[in-house]
């Protein structure tokens, strides 16, 4: 079935009141007419611009009968069959086109576009009651159409809720070479030239997007030049990410890869063996997608490098949620905040979704304290953890493992729980290696192995920070970065091993026989 049928099906359900959250007023206003016109039935339209407008008029009201089946006693309007449309006076404020609506006692379907800003007046909600208790005696359907709208219990028992398709991958390849034709023939054939690889991402990315969105986005790709590149598919992104998020996600595209971290061996062949899986390889079908990870360990082991680099691994978008930005001061809005920023990555799927120190979101404790807001956004999100399809891989990252909730830590919330323990001595060379190349530094000129038995309990961030410190000496003694200088930085520091060595190694203890290990022995 399409938007039409479904459209059809829910207004002969006869349910008085119809909701449509979307933002696509065009679209939904052309399948109502469509409707009312397929079913002969009376279509009117309210804006606060406006007022109250009939759009069409019957011809065959006893056909109509037939079809709907409507109760005996029903009148219909009278005929008309002028088709132009006309505004009926005095019905810009919402409560006089509901008083009309009732009084008048005309059946059709009326369309209130944008109605949610006075739905806070008892009269008018006590309007519309009235007019769903009537609908026996006159079958009104009225649809409230809205980016976003709730109605309260007593008359959401009235209601059904209409949602609009979104556009499936064929439908967005259409639309895509639609739009390619379009540019040509507007720009005497020439066609659109670009980059191959990034045609198929374009597809992927604009999934999850309303038809209106995935055509301004294409076009937002390729207007400019003519041309379709991996910069525009930057930019089609970052738009998604304004379209779907409104701050609450934090879009990154240049994640860099598992080669920039050192160790984490078992780790990385973990996610090499899963990779296939995620991106839909055909090779790879019959498996369930991975689902995520929880990453434990030790501040500055490389925990939050990690889940960055997952997402450039798999080249997917990386989501950054900050609990921050959910909060609301007013009761259900934060879970009502939460829910909408996982119903935004799961529009932007496949793609990683990264929440970073989740304990301090998810933390329990004293419910009191907050009034059990944790709580219930622990809930909301655990309920989507277990309930979601789409290819959204959560990586959480950890450093206090008292502080997360034990509904959280059992198996099967996460695929698997990492624990990112302190570098080797073999890994912390190696992790030598890749800060000294990332600042264009040849590191065989340096004793790497010595450098990394002096760093001896240093996390990756640690002997990254020695590595810049040791730059400044080196400038201000306008020389050359040398071994001495790291040397001599590495011991003026004291590492995190150190100065909090009693709660690093209970942390490590407890992730013994209840973690799998990062990075193999």
């Amino acid at each position: 079935m399409d938007d039409l049928n479904d459209l059809r099906l829910v207004l002969r359900s006869r349910f008085p009141l119809v909701i449509i959250e979307s933002h696509e007023e065009a679209k939904v206003r052309s399948l109502i007419e469509k409707a009312t016109r397929a079913d002969n039935l009376a279509f009117f339209t309210w804006s606060v611009a406006d007022g109250l407008k009939r759009e069409n008029f019957r011809y065959d009201s006893g056909s109509r009968d037939r079809q709907w089946n409507t109760v005996e006693g029903y009148r219909p309007a009278l005929e008309r069959v002028d088709e132009r449309s006309y505004v009926i006076d005095d019905t810009q404020p919402l409560q006089q086109a509901l008083r009309f609506i009732e009084k008048t006692c005309e059946a059709g379907i009326y369309l209130l576009c944008d109605a949610h800003p006075f739905l806070d007046d008892p009269v008018n909600l006590r309007l519309l009651k009235e007019i769903a208790h009537s609908y026996n005696e006159c079958p009104r359907t009225l649809v409230l159409l809205s980016p976003e709208l709730a109605l309260p219990p007593d008359l959401a028992r009235h209601t059904a809720r209409f949602t609009l398709r979104l556009p499936d991958l064929a439908a967005i390849r259409a639309m895509i070479r639609s739009e390619f034709d379009l540019y040509a023939t507007q720009n005497e054939g020439r066609k659109v030239t670009g980059d191959n690889a990034a045609l198929p991402l374009l597809v992927q990315h604009l999934a999850g997007l309303c038809e209106e969105d995935v055509k301004r986005l294409i076009r937002l790709a390729i207007r400019d030049d003519g041309a379709l590149t991996m910069s525009d598919i930057e930019r089609i992104l970052k738009s998604k990410q304004e379209m779907l998020a409104e701050g609450s996600l934090e879009i990154e595209i240049d994640t860099g890869s598992m080669a920039q971290i050192g160790g984490m061996a078992t780790l990385k062949r973990w996610l090499a063996q899963r990779r296939a899986v995620f991106i839909g390889d055909a090779a790879a079908e019959g498996l369930d997608a991975p689902r995520g990870v929880l990453l434990l360990g030790v501040q500055g082991a490389g925990k939050s490098l990690a889940a960055r680099t997952i997402a450039g691994t798999w080249g997917v978008p990386l989501l950054r949620l900050d609990f921050a930005t959910l909060y609301n001061k007013f009761h259900g809005e934060t879970e009502r905040n939460l829910r909408a920023v996982l119903n935004s990555a799961v529009a932007m799927a496949p793609c990683v979704l990264w929440i970073d120190e989740i304990e301090k979101g998810l933390a329990t404790g004293n419910d009191d304290a907050d009034g059990g807001v944790s709580r219930r956004v622990l809930g909301t999100l655990l309920t989507w953890m277990a309930e979601r399809k789409a290819r959204v891989f959560m990586v959480a990252t950890a450093n206090d493992i008292s502080r997360l909730p034990p509904e959280l830590m059992r198996k099967g919330r996460f695929d698997e729980i990492f624990f990112v323990d302190l570098p080797s001595t073999a890994v912390r060379a190696e992790i030598f290696r890749i800060h000294l190349a990332r600042r264009r530094i040849e590191p065989g000129e340096f004793d790497v192995a010595a450098l990394a038995s002096a760093a001896a309990g240093f996390s990756g961030a640690e002997i990254e920070q020695a590595i810049v410190s040791a730059l400044y000496e080196a400038l201000g003694e306008k020389q050359p970065l040398s071994e001495r200088h790291i040397v001599d930085e590495i011991a003026r520091t004291r590492p995190l091993s150190v100065i909090m060595a009693e709660q690093v190694a209970t942390l490590r203890a407890w992730a013994a026989g209840r973690t799998v290990m990062a990075d193999a022995d």
